[in-house]
């Protein structure tokens, strides 16, 4: 349980008050996905979309390894601090979630209103004409393409990354496959180091933010300006920036509030009391 000091300033705080949330890798891990910059994190290094377009051998390594990992994302089901949010967002408590993650979980918890600022897991988009298909969809035709492939890697003590990238070593053998309609490549439909998010969604999110009152930031570092600008944003408006978030962000010194602990605990604290069942 959070401390009792913590948790009356948080309640202090946001009482009363409308809030926007900006969620990182930080509210996924009680799920089993794991983050990228936490405390105990082991050290990871995520894909670029140059290392991506550029690079036929690096691109059959990552669909090689999101063959195995996506299905480990794809079973992954909401935890406390999700569904503490969910209650606060039907209480009115929270007017909308912008989460820098793909892994869906904030929909599954049953969220009305929620910005994938990076996009999404489960779904593959081509690069020359656009068209979008299912992950599910292009899990099997790289099944027909690569029989028992799957199955030789079992997920069982494999670690897989936040992006769904299974450690699977040996992958100089799997065969891609192209678009069905022009043949060109295919990309998860999330947006890469090196990308921008598109217009459009950067636009939604910052309605979101500006429909508030405050921003509660949980398990981001903030480390990318993708997450970053919406804290600034905040903080020049006048707008208090709370942060919840195990380690330092780069957004402590522009914070109300921060506070370094786990997220579950004082959501389901924070929930309990401005939105009881």
């Amino acid at each position: 349980m959070p401390a009792p000091d913590q948790l009356d300033r948080l309640l202090e705080l946001i009482s009363g008050r409308r809030l926007a949330v900006l969620t990182g890798a930080g509210i996924s891990t009680d799920s089993g996905i794991p983050d990228y910059r936490s405390p105990d994190s082991p050290p990871r290094t995520p894909m670029t979309y140059q290392q991506f377009v550029g690079d036929p051998v690096f691109r059959q390594r990552y669909w090689a390894r999101n063959h195995i990992g996506w299905r480990r994302m794809d079973a992954a089901r909401p935890n406390p601090s999700h569904h503490a949010l969910s209650r606060l967002e039907r209480a009115g408590v929270v007017t909308g979630v912008i989460t820098q993650n793909v892994d869906l979980l904030h929909t599954k918890a049953l969220h009305r209103n929620v910005i994938d600022l990076h996009g999404i897991y489960a779904r593959v988009r081509c690069l020359s004409c656009g068209s979008l298909t299912s992950r599910m969809s292009l899990a099997d035709r790289l099944e027909a393409a690569n029989p028992g492939f799957a199955e030789s890697h079992p997920l069982d003590g494999l670690e897989v990354a936040p992006d769904a990238d299974a450690v699977v070593t040996d992958t100089a053998s799997f065969r891609m496959v192209d678009c069905l309609e022009c043949r060109g490549l295919l990309k998860p439909d999330i947006v890469y180091f090196g990308e921008s998010v598109p217009k459009p969604r950067v636009a939604a999110a910052f309605e979101v933010v500006d429909s508030a009152d405050a921003l509660l930031v949980i398990g981001s570092s903030l480390t990318v300006m993708s997450g970053l600008r919406f804290a600034r944003h905040t903080a020049k408006s006048g707008r208090p920036v709370i942060i919840l978030n195990r380690g330092r962000t780069r957004a402590d010194d522009l914070a109300t509030l921060t506070l370094d602990t786990a997220c579950a605990p004082i959501l389901t604290a924070v929930a309990n009391a401005l939105a009881p069942n």
